[in-house]
């Protein structure tokens, strides 16, 4: 009898192909599997494979007699209580490179969008018969020369850089510390302050963390351009909302677009109404090519590590 591994989410099924060569798939019929039924399934799952924006709460682990690893479907895994699986003994692993390019790709859409006004345009014309048009109406902001400044230049962070060279702007990035590897001899390393400071559009690209929760807010709001542009593809929770609704309202940036929110599916009212404001239901990776990749490597996480004892994707290293 082939050990158990528990899917979470209907994800699809062509990246489930090899997984299923080497264990039994337990796949929902429906969506997913509630919280209850997970509870029920999992004492008899060696792996779980659970989806960025479901709950792996402490119960769900601690029924997880026999759970030996969690492949998280997504790069975040805010979503998994990581203490109760810490306790447990039980390896995390997420998917980071299949996101990545969809991810970058994104932002820089949101970015476009934002500069040249396109949605806001699109918007106008479809709903408003008397809708301007003219040589100095609906005027955006170019790229080329502007500063980009990437607060996390990890695999998205870094190819968010490269397109956006391409447009012409110059880089400069946050991140815990330097990075010396890095390529481009032009990208300027900032400690946070200055970053706000300087930069014309500001990129968020850190996993949410205790030190990254709200790291934007009303003080550091103050600190930008009244012409920068704000994009989130990271979390939402690394915005306070409220405070950002305020900034936009009071015009102390230029926009915001945002593809991830505190509080998904909730979003902030006045960043509803806001024209500065854009706003995606968290479509960062939503592309049936990185659907299937993802479930690809959640899978490989599994084998690798039931198989062979490492997976290269585990983000609980320091743990045991």
């Amino acid at each position: 009898m082939k050990n158990k591994i528990l899917i979470t989410y209907s994800i699809p099924k062509e990246g489930l192909t090899e997984l299923e060569t080497h264990f039994d798939l337990i796949y929902p019929e429906k969506e997913f599997f509630t919280k209850e039924e997970l509870i029920e399934l999992i004492p008899h799952c060696i792996g779980l494979l659970s989806i960025f924006n479901r709950e792996v709460s402490a119960d769900i682990i601690k029924a997880g007699k026999n759970l030996k690893i969690i492949s998280n479907y997504g790069v975040g895994f805010n979503n998994i209580d990581m203490n109760a699986a810490n306790e447990q003994e039980i390896i995390v692993c997420n998917t980071p490179e299949a996101v990545c390019e969809p991810t970058a790709e994104l932002c820089m859409g949101l970015l476009l969008s934002l500069s040249r006004q396109i949605s806001l345009c699109n918007y106008g014309l479809k709903t408003n018969p008397e809708f301007e048009w003219g040589v100095m109406k609906n005027l955006g902001s170019t790229l080329r020369g502007k500063t980009l400044g990437i607060v996390g230049m990890g695999n998205i962070g870094k190819s968010v850089a490269e397109k956006a060279m391409v447009f012409g702007m110059n880089i400069a990035y946050h991140n815990r510390k330097p990075i010396s590897e890095i390529k481009w001899k032009d990208a300027v390393y900032m400690h946070l302050p200055d970053l706000l400071e300087k930069s014309d559009v500001i990129s968020l690209h850190c996993p949410l963390t205790p030190e990254t929760h709200h790291l934007l807010n009303e003080k550091e709001f103050l600190k930008m351009k009244k012409t920068a542009f704000l994009i989130n593809t990271s979390r939402g929770a690394v915005i306070n909302e409220a405070d950002l609704a305020i900034a936009l309202e009071q015009g102390e940036i230029a926009g915001a677009a945002l593809d991830v929110f505190e509080n998904e599916p909730i979003i902030h009212p006045k960043l509803l109404t806001q024209k500065t404001a854009l706003v995606v239901p968290h479509i960062g990776t939503a592309t049936i090519e990185t659907r299937i990749e993802m479930s690809r490597e959640a899978c490989q996480n599994i084998i690798e590590y039931l198989k062979n004892g490492i997976t290269k994707n585990r983000v609980n290293q320091a743990f045991f």
